[in-house]
């Protein structure tokens, strides 16, 4: 063989193997605690979401399971801004901000459908608009996660598969895996079949959206105590994010991003605790 045609052979089989190893090993990285937003009063176990409005520059925190529950507005900084009274006004799930609307948005519980706040000249929600009715969701928990790039929606289903809606009308489009979910580096990047109780025993089930190039899927593993993040275009596992030791971790509810801050509830102390 030529010289030149072995060095481009050797060539093309240095570049399958970096892609391989790229695919097969996902970067990792440490997180640590940045910001806390402490909840002003009791009500409602669990947290259903976090989202930071750009032109507000608040954070508004809501506690799921009720409309009477606390809906925390914070600063930048995590200091809180709105009365200890106010209140969700909705069973939230799901939150996020829709910079095309400049609306906060939201899916709630079972059929409670999707909807937005209005908000007064504080910037506090004064009242709800219904967006859509009936439960256009997995199941009655499913937390949603908003893909401003795609205008889509985003659930875990039961088994860990993740189902699209489209964001305007709530339509179902399709579901997809992600690789490795489960069975990460024990087979093949084609086995992403998952199993019910593997699925709830090892992942929160409550999906996140980064809009990180290449990593933008992110979910909780409560068993290695983690945030994996994964490609929405190949489904690949991308990178993993390690929490702080003793972090509070639970399989459902309780976990959103924000403002480039991953966010997990701390139930106990009643605080979202928000990593980088």
């Amino acid at each position: 063989m030529h010289y030149y045609s072995v060095k481009r052979f050797l060539l093309l089989i240095t570049i399958i193997l970096s892609s391989l190893l790229l695919r097969s090993q996902a970067m990792e990285k440490q997180l640590r605690e940045v910001i806390q937003l402490i909840v002003p009063r009791e009500g409602g176990g669990n947290g259903a979401g976090v989202a930071w409005h750009p032109i507000q520059k608040k954070y508004y925190a809501a506690i799921a399971g009720n409309t009477s529950y606390s809906l925390g507005v914070y600063d930048v900084n995590g200091k809180l801004t709105s009365p200890d009274k106010q209140e969700t006004l909705f069973d939230v799930r799901g939150i996020w901000y829709n910079p095309t609307t400049e609306k906060l948005q939201m899916n709630g519980y079972k059929d409670f459908g999707w909807a937005e706040y209005l908000l007064n000249a504080q910037g506090l929600p004064s009242s709800v608009h219904k967006l859509q009715a009936g439960m256009n969701q997995p199941d009655l928990q499913s937390a949603g996660a908003y893909d401003y790039k795609e205008n889509l929606v985003y659930f875990l289903n039961e088994v860990g598969m993740v189902e699209v809606f489209e964001a305007n009308t709530a339509k179902y489009q399709r579901q997809f895996s992600l690789k490795y979910l489960i069975e990460e580096g024990k087979g093949s990047y084609e086995n992403d079949v998952l199993n019910e109780y593997t699925f709830y025993d090892q992942y929160n089930t409550t999906l996140v959206y980064t809009g990180l190039m290449g990593a933008e899927l992110g979910v909780l593993n409560i068993y290695t105590d983690r945030i994996e993040l994964y490609s929405l275009k190949t489904g690949y596992l991308k990178e993993k994010l390690l929490l702080p030791k003793g972090t509070a971790t639970r399989n459902t509810l309780n976990f959103s991003f924000a403002n480039g801050t991953y966010f997990l509830f701390d139930q106990d102390k009643r605080i979202w605790r928000g990593y980088k």
